[in-house]
C-alpha cells in the first residue's frame, strides 16, 4: 500500500504565494549568468588557409581576449599539414605541418603568451587529434 504525502492547506496557500511573488532576474543576474555560460564555453579557432604569421597574430589576438573573459580552455586547429604545397622545396618537410608545430613554439616564446598558458597538449580526436591542440589558461585574477 502506497502511503500518501499530506500537504497541508496551509503549506499549498504558502506555496502559490512563493510561487506568484517570484520576480524576474534582473538585468545584472542576467549578464552574471551569460558571463558564465561563455566562461564555461571551449572556444575554438580555426587556422587552415592562414598562413604562419597571420596564424600567430590570430593566435595571440585569440589567447588575450579569451584569456580576460576568463575562458579556461581553447582549441587551436592547426591542420595537420599534409596538404602543405611545400613537394617543390627540398627544405620543407611534406609531413609536418607548419603551424602544427609552429604554434606551440610560438606561444611557449612568447612572454606574455606564455603567462597566461597552464598547459599545452594534443586534442582528443574528437577535437581534431593530430591537426589540433588544447591550451588550458590560467586564472586571469592570478597574474598580475
Amino acid at each position: 500500500m502506497k502511503k500518501k504525502n499530506f500537504v497541508s492547506l496551509q503549506d499549498k496557500k504558502d506555496w502559490l504565494d512563493f510561487t506568484k511573488n517570484i520576480g524576474e532576474i534582473s538585468p545584472k543576474k542576467e549578464d552574471l549568468l551569460e558571463k558564465n555560460e561563455e566562461n564555461n564555453k571551449i572556444q575554438k579557432l580555426d587556422l587552415h588557409g592562414f598562413s604562419l604569421k597571420e596564424a600567430n597574430d590570430e593566435v595571440k589576438n585569440f589567447i588575450i581576449k579569451f584569456f580576460y573573459k576568463g575562458v579556461k580552455k581553447l582549441i587551436i586547429i592547426t591542420g595537420k599539414g599534409s596538404r602543405s604545397k611545400s613537394y617543390n622545396n627540398p627544405y620543407v618537410s611534406e609531413t609536418l605541418g607548419v603551424l602544427k608545430n609552429s604554434i606551440p613554439d610560438f606561444i611557449k616564446n612568447d612572454e606574455n603568451l606564455n603567462s597566461k598558458i597552464l598547459k599545452i597538449s594534443s586534442a582528443s580526436i574528437k577535437d581534431g587529434g593530430e591537426g589540433a591542440i588544447y591550451i588550458f589558461l590560467k586564472n586571469n585574477k592570478s597574474i598580475k
